[in-house]
């Protein structure tokens, strides 16, 4: 495992690939890791095949990096630091850059406040809901509530209770994962993403009600495409062979998917 130091934490994370086609970076989603959200569902080995350098880090809080259980550590601008402290670390001016989920919520804000250091920008998992949020829990439980709850019984939210089990199959520390969802960080307003000066490319799947309609998004930021993965939620959108193709396309500089 490679790990660097950020804000004082150690940082892990993998690099891999001979980068004759370019970089990818990649940010991945809440309550996963590098090895899950990237390695296990094919994206190091499409890259890989594609002539990619491929780095992906484990954000604080996840897999093999430094998992404080303090809000403070987790703020937007912190956690989109370890990003760049990273490309710093390994002297990368710029990169592709790729998220889901929350990692495209950390890409939008690098994307934003540091746009030399972008090529292409990818987000996955993400679309409406980034201007029009909605309340995680339909009963009222936070995030948080539910990560620490003794009981998982009591998570009556399907939402609130897959984001659980999923955060225990993955061996996440609970703890860690309810202080990053506690943390605040300002979202990017229309104004913000209407003056995004990056190739975009957001991804959804269909039945993905965490994300909301990818168009919306695409709309909002200039000459952004956007691609709907049929049959595809929050969490089965992420391997699709779809979604794949659609990144690549995009990566080629192809008009239409």
């Amino acid at each position: 495992m490679a790990s660097f130091q950020s804000g004082g934490l150690s940082i892990a994370y993998d690099d891999i690939g001979a980068g004759a086609a370019g970089c990818v970076m990649l940010v991945h989603g809440f309550a996963t890791n590098r090895a899950e959200n990237w390695r296990r569902l094919g994206w190091y080995g499409a890259f890989e095949r594609q002539g990619y350098r491929i780095v992906a880090l484990d954000l604080r809080g996840h897999g093999e990096s430094d998992k404080p259980h303090e809000p403070d550590a987790y703020a937007g601008d912190v956690m989109v630091g370890d990003v760049i402290a990273l490309m710093d670390h390994l002297k990368l001016t710029r990169a592709d850059l790729m998220g889901y989920s929350m990692g495209s919520h950390l890409a939008l804000r690098l994307a934003q406040a540091h746009p030399e250091r972008v090529t292409n920008l990818i987000l996955g998992g993400v679309g409406a809901r980034v201007l029009h949020p909605a309340p995680v829990g339909a009963d009222g439980m936070t995030m948080a509530q539910a990560l620490r709850a003794d009981d998982p019984a009591i998570i009556t939210d399907p939402t609130l209770r897959g984001f659980r089990q999923f955060a225990e199959n993955q061996g996440e520390d609970r703890k860690a994962l309810a202080a990053c969802s506690e943390a605040r960080g300002d979202r990017l307003g229309a104004e913000e993403l209407a003056r995004l000066n990056v190739p975009t490319l957001v991804v959804a799947g269909s039945l993905d009600e965490i994300a909301g309609d990818p168009q919306v998004l695409a709309d909002a930021i200039p000459g952004a495409k956007s691609i709907s993965l049929p049959a595809c939620d929050h969490f089965t959108a992420i391997p699709h062979a779809l979604f794949k193709a659609a990144v690549f396309d995009f990566l080629e500089g192809w008009e239409e998917f």
